[in-house]
């Protein structure tokens, strides 16, 4: 290689060969005396278009974080691996006839090959595949946990599914009534299938992010998902209409109906009462309703509305129960003439929040207020608080009994007393359906009885192994119902009459909780052990996309705090710390997408520019958090940056003129505190500022530029490899000390102090940094720009003098 001549190809080359074949990145389980830290990204699922650009972002990130914190000191734990169950794997495999664990195989060896062409630090000799026997082992092991400690259950419920795939699927994983995978409209369907008890956890998983260093937009999206809230549950009497003469109705009730309502000081207002289309009691009253066949109708077209419709359709629908009455109990109580109340049905309340019925105060409530201005319906103002309706303020009650002119917030509690409710809480999250009817996915490890009675497997019977003499092809029907092998065996095992679940899990289940194996990846006999999750876990750092708020990080969240309830670890929060990235948009600000044409290959980036100047221009390109916009316009600025490094080992010499020591020293400093503070951009950007510096001067020891070399390492790894060996230094620069600095070396010897005149900026002035205030105040008078204006505003008299060190002087006259 030509000294003065950059070859990036030949660089890569030499480095990843020789860093592959020392095992450099290798994790050191057995490592004692150093503290550890655990910096994981979120792993890829293995898809055949192999690494994008949002990948090569935040595995960057988190390379810079291995690098500087092995050089701190720390044994670090950076593991990597493939999420390799799922649609994505199985639709090829339909397509394509190969089977899905084939293309597992060749997309991953793919995605290796990649990360190895970026310089990405992971420990390679350690991956984990969750679609390995070994590792769903354990997946299932976990499922038997929970299914023991009653954490797992099967049930019949209203679920999500996807006509295209086939398959049900979780709340979280329904995208604008599309499912997230394929984009197709969901339908509602009952199901059969096994659900985890989330639902048990959600006061936990809310106060538990009090405890973790997270972004507060995710922490605050979360605590919106499981939305708590807290509230009343007041009983309502039905009454059929024939019956409706106020003297007759009590003895003529037929039935009751509780409503969950946050607004229990309303009660008055309201006006009439909402069932969902779901609501058990429909089909009770079913002889009564005198217009069933219009609600029958309405009923079965509900049921193709996903809830995300539901809730936010703009034109709210419903029809009226006709031939019952709901009666106001408060109204009632309050010996008013006006408490009967029509029912309707609306696809807006959902069966799976609260009650599934709601009471309604159109006055008080802007959806309400909507449906009833639509439909009609009376409107009764039981809030004082401002003009216009509907008022949602607080304010003096009216139209309210005994309670008028009481402050509404004050009489919750004494409201719902006087009606006979009970206060309560409410969640809005559901449990999670972790049945899926596809192939490729994780065995559910539960066998019937012949009559029907559900068994876990047992551990002995681990791995539950997934057959392979099946169609892929989903009919509805879960394919391995179609497995002769998976029957025998069962009834192998368990005897005649006895037949295995056909369900596969959800995979999002072998996700939530893969960041253990990575502390304990070869383990035949524990998931981890106690000694490797005392040593690695909980995750120090974790870095991936916010677009897993409510899916991935959740379930995690649950999974941990599930094995904590039960004893398998000590801890509740998996994760201490999470950093979300960017989206990475082309040079118009578009969306990287295959119907755009506009997708950027990393590869085709690497032969172009060279990995060291893909990582720096991802890293430059503004904070980790924000949209970063990928410009090969942009990567001739981080090119010329490497070129300049290049040369400047030309300039190295017996010894650093002094501003470049000193300008060095400033510079160790604000990376080292940047990349604590995942600041990439600006950490790159007094790097860039040094070198300019050093272009100038052209002379620096060969101990200030190891160190430079050092600090640059994590950003650009094969550039600052090869430097380090050009300084003879022995072995890989990941293995060196990280530089520190001299507190002395950074210390300005003049300032720049801004000079105000009753609060106007009239000078610059230039002092010594350890100035007295004195000092100071003398040169800001002596100049003569404030001079002037002392003068201008008055006689020269100086009433005050404020000093904000460092900073401001304020001279008020």
């Amino acid at each position: 290689m030509k000294t003065d001549q950059l070859d990036f190809k030949k660089l890569r080359e030499k480095w990843s060969k020789r860093w592959s074949d020392s095992g450099l990145y290798m994790t050191d389980y057995n490592g004692t005396g150093k503290e550890k830290y655990y910096v994981l990204d979120m792993f890829p699922y293995p898809s055949g278009d192999g690494l994008h650009m949002g990948h090569t972002e935040s595995y960057t990130a988190s390379d810079i974080i291995y690098r500087y914190k092995r050089m701190r000191g720390y044994n670090v734990l950076h593991p990597q691996g493939f999420d390799a169950f799922g649609l994505p794997a199985e639709n090829y495999a339909i397509q394509t006839g190969i089977h899905p664990k084939n293309t597992t195989e060749t997309n991953s060896n793919n995605y290796i090959a990649q990360m190895k062409l970026l310089g990405l630090g992971h420990d390679l000799n350690n991956l984990i595949y969750t679609s390995s026997p070994e590792y769903y082992k354990w997946t299932q092991w976990l499922f038997g946990k929970f299914f023991e400690n009653g954490l797992v259950e099967r049930k019949t419920d209203m679920i999500n599914w996807c006509p295209s795939c086939n398959t049900g699927l979780a709340n979280e994983q329904v995208e604008n009534g599309a499912c997230e995978r394929c984009g197709t409209a969901i339908e509602q369907r009952e199901v059969r299938g096994w659900f985890f008890k989330i639902t048990d956890f959600a006061e936990d998983l809310i106060e538990g992010l009090d405890d973790v260093d997270w972004p507060e937009t995710t922490k605050k999206n979360q605590i919106n998902w499981i939305g708590k809230s807290k509230g009343a549950l007041l009983k309502f009497a039905i009454c059929s209409l024939q019956f409706s003469n106020n003297d007759l109705i009590p003895n003529h009730k037929i039935a009751d109906v509780e409503i969950f309502t946050t607004r229990p000081d309303t009660v008055f207002g309201a006006t009439y009462l909402v069932l969902s289309p779901e609501h058990e009691l429909i089909e009770n009253l079913k002889s009564e309703i005198e217009n069933w066949d219009e609600v029958a109708e309405y009923i079965e077209k509900a049921k193709n509305k996903t809830e995300m419709e539901r809730l936010e359709s703009k034109e709210k629908t419903g029809v009226e129960l006709k031939g019952i009455k709901a009666i106001n109990p408060a109204r009632k109580k309050a010996g008013m003439s006006d408490t009967e109340i029509p029912i309707f049905i609306a696809d807006y309340v959902l069966g799976g929040y609260g009650t599934g019925a709601i009471m309604a105060v159109p006055a008080h409530d802007v959806r309400d207020f909507e449906f009833a201005t639509k439909l009609g319906l009376p409107i009764i103002r039981v809030i004082e608080c401002g003009e216009g309706l509907p008022c949602t303020n607080g304010g003096k009650l009216v139209n309210s009994g005994e309670f008028d002119g009481m402050n509404n917030e004050e009489t919750k509690q004494a409201m719902v007393e006087f009606v006979g409710g009970k206060e309560s809480v409410n969640f809005r999250l559901k449990d999670w359906s972790v049945s899926r009817q596809r192939y490729w996915g994780c065995p559910i490890p539960i066998v019937y009885s012949p009559e029907g009675e559900a068994r876990y497997v047992g551990d002995e019977n681990l791995p539950w192994v997934l057959p392979e003499d099946v169609d892929f092809i989903p009919t509805g029907t879960a394919p391995l119902a179609k497995s002769r092998e998976l029957k025998e065996r069962t009834e192998k095992l368990f005897g005649e009459g006895w037949v295995p679940e056909v369900d596969t899990m959800d995979t999002f289940v072998d996700s939530s909780w893969y960041f253990f194996r990575y502390a304990d990846p070869n383990n035949d006999n524990e998931f981890c052990s106690k000694d490797m999750l005392e040593k690695w876990l909980p995750v120090d750092l974790y870095i991936g996309g916010a677009e897993h708020t409510y899916m991935h990080l959740l379930y995690a969240r649950f999974f941990t705090h599930a094995m904590h309830k039960i004893g398998l670890i000590k801890f509740k929060e998996p994760f201490r710390k999470l950093r979300h990235q960017g989206m990475v948009l082309d040079a118009e600000r578009k969306k990287m997408s295959k119907s755009k044409g506009n997708v950027v290959n990393p590869n085709d980036m690497v032969e172009k520019f060279g990995a060291d100047a893909v990582r720096l221009q991802m890293m430059f390109a503004g904070p980790l958090e924000d949209d970063v916009i990928w410009d090969e316009n942009g990567v001739t600025g981080v090119s010329r940056f490497l070129d300049k490094i290049w040369r400047a080992k030309n300039y190295v010499t017996s010894k650093s003129p002094e501003n470049i020591s000193k300008h060095l020293h400033k510079t160790i400093k604000k990376v080292s505190e940047d990349i604590e503070d995942l600041k990439f951009n600006t950490a790159i950007a007094e790097m860039m500022k040094f070198i300019n510096v050093l272009e100038k001067e052209k002379r620096i020891s060969r101990d200030d530029f190891n160190d430079f070399v050092k600090i640059l390492s994590p950003f650009a790894p094969f550039i600052a490899e090869e430097l380090y060996e050009y300084l003879q230094n022995k072995g890989f620069v990941i293995e060196s000390s990280w530089p520190s600095y001299d507190p002395d070396k950074i210390i300005d010897e003049n300032i720049t102090i801004a000079v105000q005149v009753n609060g106007k900026v009239r000078a610059q002035i230039e002092v010594r940094a350890d100035a007295s205030e004195e000092e100071i105040k003398s040169a800001a008078l002596a100049d003569e720009n404030v001079n002037k204006w002392i003068h201008r505003i008055s006689d020269g008299e100086v009433k005050r003098f404020i000093y904000i060190a460092g900073r401001v002087a304020n001279i008020v006259v």
